[in-house]
Parts: structure tokens; sequence; C-alpha cells
């Protein structure tokens, strides 16, 4: 099956506005997602972004209510201003990237991680917020984790896949890969990135 790869953040409100939906397109056109987490604060730092809390006034003020128009636009009920945002992304990538090693369902799973943040509020640096996560996601997390490598290595992982990114020239979350290179970065190239998978 062709792949396209999807680079992604799982504390990134706009990977999670995206999320099911890009799931849906990638069944419906026959691909195979190859989700990699990646740390976007050292991919803005390399490629010339800048992390939320450094951005402008304006620019903070003008996410907030995009975020708004997405949200009554698609439906999700997001919280603009989640609780526990800004949220360390570690556990959760690793997670993922345990469950995508295991050859589970990785795009599920990171899904709900994203619902967990931005819907229902929760910590998702917690184990059992995790767990709660993968169970709804039809995941075990304890039994995943436990055939995964150790810590440190899914750790190196999701290095590795931040350093992958920047190489093929992502900078920010989400980004879908085609294998030809072509990058659609953001949840709302999305209609772009079906055609192109329907042409393809």
């Amino acid at each position: 099956m062709p792949v396209v790869t999807y680079y992604m953040s799982v504390t990134s409100p706009w990977t999670y506005l995206g999320s099911a939906r890009f799931a849906e397109m990638a069944r419906k056109h026959g691909y195979t997602v190859d989700i990699k987490p990646a740390r976007f604060g050292e991919v803005f730092a390399k490629t010339g972004g800048l992390p939320l809390p450094k951005r402008s006034p304006e620019r903070r003020a003008y996410r907030l209510m995009d975020m708004k128009r997405w949200r009554d636009h698609l439906k999700i009920p997001v919280n603009v201003e989640p609780k526990h945002f800004p949220a360390d992304d570690g556990p959760g990538s690793r997670l993922v990237i345990a469950a995508k090693l295991a050859g589970k369902d990785a795009h599920a799973l990171a899904t709900e991680i994203g619902k967990a943040l931005w819907e229902k509020e929760l910590n998702i640096t917690e184990t059992t917020v995790l767990e709660g996560c993968a169970r709804s996601a039809g995941l075990d997390a304890a039994a995943i984790l436990k055939a995964a490598p150790p810590e440190a290595e899914l750790a190196s992982l999701h290095d590795t896949f931040t350093a992958e990114a920047i190489s093929r020239g992502v900078f920010g979350a989400p980004s879908y890969v085609l294998e030809s290179g072509e990058i659609f970065w953001g949840q709302d190239r999305l209609d772009f990135l079906d055609r192109a998978l329907a042409k393809a």
C-alpha cells in the first residue's frame, strides 16, 4: 500500500482537529499512515518558527480566534485554552511510538490523546490518563509498554523522527508527506491532500 508519512505532535490542537479526518481519508484512498511524533520545539528552532509563548500578542490572539472558527466549523468541541496546556509531549509520544512498533493503531491512540487534552482537559502526562486513551482506542497501554523497547530507546526514536522531519522540509504540525516528498502542512490543507491521494 502507498504511504503517507505523518509528522505530528500529541499536544498540537491543529494535529487533533485534523486527526480523525486524516485517518478516514487515508482509509478511503487505500493509504497506510506512517505516524511519526516529532519534537516541534526543535523543529521550530531549526526552521524559523516560534514556540507559542514567544509569539506576539497579535499572533496568539489570532490563533485562539481561528481555533474557535475551526471548532465550530468541524463541530469538534475543543477547549481553546485547556487546563493542562502547554503539556509535556514526551510520555504520550513514547506511547504512540511504542504502539507503532507493536503494529497497533497508533494513529487512533494519538487521536484519543489529543481528545483527552483538548476536549476532556485531562493531564496527558499522567499514566492513568494515557491508559484511558489507549482503552478508548481499543489498546492496552501496559501491554504495549511491556513489549516495547526501553524508554530511552523510545525517546531516541522521537529524536530520530524530529531530525527526519527537519531533513524532509517539515516546519509545522501536522505535516503529511507523500512518497514523492510533497508536503501538506496543517489540517486546513486536508482538502488538497484528499485530491492528491485521489489522483495517485
